[in-house]
């Protein structure tokens, strides 16, 4: 008989331990697929459309002498609207997530001389990046990205760019872009494709820069084995820029 109970005893400890296993593992597919719901999509160019139909026409449409490449010729400072952040894929108790931090404090400028893209940068506040989970940003901030040590994170252009032919207003085109990126006190050449719209007034462009952490010094995210991330993620960014 004590050895029946024991046994008993032994296969309610089990049950047990499963039940919490199924609940926790059930819990987070609730919380990720409908209770936190899905992540940001990346950032895409705002449609040309959406500009009013009221805009003033370009320059080059009011004076037909003008060509495109004279009106995108200059220098173009970075405006309010622009964005950047990571995204990274982790896996949370079992379950695939995608983590989203983004901020809206990013400057930077870029220089047309005729119809070549001769310098850009883009300056990120570190500090400033959230997602949609305050632990995750605690662990971002400190053990991550150290913040405090690294503030900012920097894209230089290296290489000039060609835009001939300069599309016209409306046009999406893409160009690839090779510069130096600076993270956690790293500074890498990277090379990436970026999309430009000119739309009226303003130049926006998007992209993702991908980023293995160790060639950045950046130690994995995963979290015990709690939370597990790849050894890689991508800096994403949406940027609006003003002609002075």
């Amino acid at each position: 008989m004590p050895s029946d109970r024991r046994l008993r005893w032994l296969w309610w400890a089990l049950g047990g331990v499963a039940g919490v296993a199924v609940l926790a593992v059930g819990g987070t597919f609730v919380y990720i697929h409908f209770i936190e719901g899905p992540a940001p999509a990346p950032f895409g160019l705002r449609s040309a459309t959406t500009v009013p139909a009221t805009a003033a026409p370009s320059a080059a449409a009011t004076n037909p002498g003008q060509t495109a490449a004279s009106t995108v010729a200059g220098t173009w400072h970075m405006v309010s609207g622009s964005q950047a952040g990571y995204r990274v894929k982790e896996v949370l108790l079992g379950q695939n997530n995608i983590a989203v931090g983004r901020t809206s404090h990013v400057t930077g400028d870029l220089t047309i001389r005729g119809s070549t893209l001769t310098a850009a940068a883009f300056t990120v506040q570190m500090a400033t990046v959230h997602s949609d989970q305050s632990q995750r940003d605690t662990q971002f901030d400190g053990r991550i990205m150290d913040v405090a040590s690294y503030p900012a994170g920097t894209f230089t252009l290296t290489r000039p760019i060609s835009l001939s032919p300069v599309p016209a207003t409306g046009t999406i085109k893409t160009y690839t872009a090779t510069g130096d990126l600076t993270l956690h006190g790293h500074t890498r050449q990277v090379t990436f494709p970026l999309r430009a719209e000119r739309t009226a007034g303003k130049v926006e462009v998007t992209g993702s820069i991908p980023v293995v952490f160790a060639k950045w010094g950046i130690g994995n995210p995963s979290f015990g084995t709690f939370v597990t991330t790849q050894n890689h993620g991508v800096l994403e960014f949406l940027l609006d820029f003003s002609q002075s």
